[in-house]
């Protein structure tokens, strides 16, 4: 603590030292609230044993009734699953290991590479922007008598090169210091909830909330990698605009105060776009399937005709939904119906006649298509251990995938 209370106490002295301090403080804080979660005396111990039991309880359920069964295929992803939550959820050493070295370095060590450095590219980013604000301080006050008519001009609201330079550092600053922190400020509060979210990985009606938290943290991490590489080139541009912000004797030169205004607003904008861009390549990710988009069949309608005790005919109707832009060239078609007519009627005792498959067009007649195999040796959907409590001769029904 005496170190993250040194460190913060130097924060306000610039850039470096403020980002050095919020990511002192943060993996603090992530560790201490990881500890009060899940730690020896978590508060969260009873509810993580009571999730896991039942997810035990309801994979035995699945068994019983014949929705599971014993395999690798089936008991491989639900091992690894709650292997990776208890390992995550209830270590310390691991969850700052992977979760939060990947989320805080990674970015940083990728910034380095791309911008041939060493160490630490955001903290040589920081230092830089110090050096461009001292140098911007000193063009802009470099004697009483100019600050004063600063002053003046200030409280009188006009645009003067001095305040114009003054209004510049602010955006600057904003578009620099403010994005870094705030972004590390975002993603330590969503890391110090990540083990809550890992645990929601458990069952698939909450799965969608753990995938809404990895999108967040990869948001809030890629977020600095583009601010530092972004603003790199942005720095190149500043160096030769406040060299020449004091080249006018007694004053600040207006030309390189407007320059300054306008490279400090093209890095304000260019930051917005940023924030936009992780947004939209985060909201893309489909998060090792954790959330998997379902696609929208339209309305299906299905009708049969039964005759003493056999089916003769069957009709599919599928309406699959298109874009309006869509509808003017599909106007003269027909809509999609399919026929499936039994060429044997089908007996009680469970035998699948062969159907054929017959599309109808606009004008209502039937081609033949050839017909589909035979549905007799398709496999049962319960396997499972209670697979001897189904009917003796289930009833079995076509399916058209």
């Amino acid at each position: 603590m005496t170190a993250c209370a040194d460190l913060a106490a130097d924060a306000s002295a610039g850039a470096a030292p403020a980002l050095r301090a919020v990511d002192c403080l943060a993996n603090e804080a992530t560790g201490a609230a990881f500890g009060r979660l899940f730690g020896t005396n978590g508060a969260l111990l009873p509810a993580l044993t009571i999730v896991l039991t039942l997810y035990i309880a309801f994979f035995a359920v699945s068994l019983l009734t014949g929705r599971s069964r014993i395999g690798i295929s089936a008991l491989t992803p639900r091992m690894m699953t709650l292997g990776l939550v208890l390992t995550f959820a209830t270590s310390w050493a691991a969850y700052q290991g992977v979760v939060w070295n990947l989320a805080v370095g990674a970015p940083d060590q990728i910034a380095g590479v791309l911008m041939g450095v060493n160490g630490s590219a955001t903290t040589l980013f920081a230092d830089r922007i110090d050096l461009i604000f001292t140098a911007i301080a000193d063009a802009a006050q470099p004697g009483g008598n100019v600050q004063q008519g600063a002053a003046s001009a200030a409280q009188s609201g006009s645009f003067t090169p001095g305040n114009l330079t003054w209004l510049s550092a602010l955006i600057l600053l904003l578009g620099t210091v403010g994005v870094l922190v705030t972004s590390r400020i975002a993603l330590a509060v969503l890391l110090a909830l990540g083990p809550v979210f890992v645990v929601f990985a458990l069952f698939s009606g909450t799965r969608g909330m753990t995938a809404g938290w990895l999108r967040g943290v990869i948001l809030t991490a890629v977020t600095p990698l583009f601010v530092v590489v972004g603003g790199g080139l942005v720095m190149e541009l500043l160096v030769p605009v406040v060299a020449n912000l004091s080249a006018e004797a007694g004053g600040i030169d207006g030309r390189s105060a407007l320059a300054l205004f306008l490279v400090a607003s093209v890095h304000l904008a260019l930051m917005i776009m940023v924030m936009k861009v992780a947004g939209t390549l985060v909201s893309g990710w489909n998060v090792f399937g954790l959330s998997q988009p379902v696609a929208a069949l339209g309305s299906t309608s299905v009708s049969s005709t039964t005759v003493g005790g056999a089916t003769q005919a069957s009709t599919l109707s599928i309406e699959s939904p298109m874009p309006a832009a869509s509808r003017s060239r599909a106007a003269n078609i027909a809509p999609a119906v399919v026929v499936m007519s039994d060429a044997a009627p089908v007996s009680m005792q469970g035998a699948v006649a062969s159907r054929s498959l017959r599309p109808l067009g606009a004008s209502g007649s039937a081609e033949s298509v050839p017909s589909l195999p035979s549905m007799r040796g398709s496999p049962q959907r319960a396997r499972g251990v209670g697979s001897r409590f189904r009917a003796a001769n289930p009833r079995q029904s076509g399916m058209m995938r």
